[in-house]
């Protein structure tokens, strides 16, 4: 069974997941935009002036790493995530969507350990003063919003996991 997309929840929570997510992943989607009129504006400084902005490459590893953490709370509360379903192909809409539900749940523990351990990472980072080599950024910095992606995924995997069990639209 395919769940339906309602940007209309009725409860509360629903109505916050749906609407930061979406803020993330515009924010993202920004973050993707900057970094790709950046790097145009790295090669072409750099073909035609020998001009190259300073530090791209850290700065396109670091706006990466935001980047793609930022839409996977969308992508979950939208089932955007890859699905092998050849083995529930003929189960009942219902046997699947509690595997589904049990499919959140899993991803929802996951999340939640890797927002614990990026978390420490990122104090870490903090703690030594990593610094990227040309620009000196801290590395720090990256792990903030990339910690509140995952945070957030943490929410929206248990939300979509309770919609999914007890059969109701995401």
């Amino acid at each position: 069974m395919t769940f339906t997309i309602n940007n209309h929840q009725p409860d509360p929570l629903g109505r916050a997941v749906h609407a930061s997510s979406r803020w993330f992943a515009f924010m993202g989607g920004m973050v993707l935009l900057g970094l790709a009129l950046m790097t145009v504006i790295s090669i072409v400084g750099r073909y035609f002036f020998s001009l190259p902005v300073p530090g791209d490459f850290e700065l396109v590893e670091m706006g990466c790493a935001i980047t793609v953490f930022a839409f996977l709370p969308y992508c979950q509360l939208h089932n955007g995530n890859v699905v092998v379903d050849f083995f529930t192909m003929n189960v009942g809409a219902k046997t699947r969507s509690r595997m589904d539900s049990l499919g959140s749940f899993v991803f929802c523990i996951i999340a939640a350990l890797l927002t614990w351990r990026l978390a420490l990472g990122g104090y870490d980072m903090y703690r030594y003063e990593e610094q990227t080599m040309i620009l000196g950024l801290m590395r720090w910095w990256g792990f903030i919003p990339i910690v509140a992606s995952l945070a957030l995924l943490t929410l929206v995997c248990f939300y979509t996991g309770v919609r999914q069990w007890s059969n109701k639209s995401i």
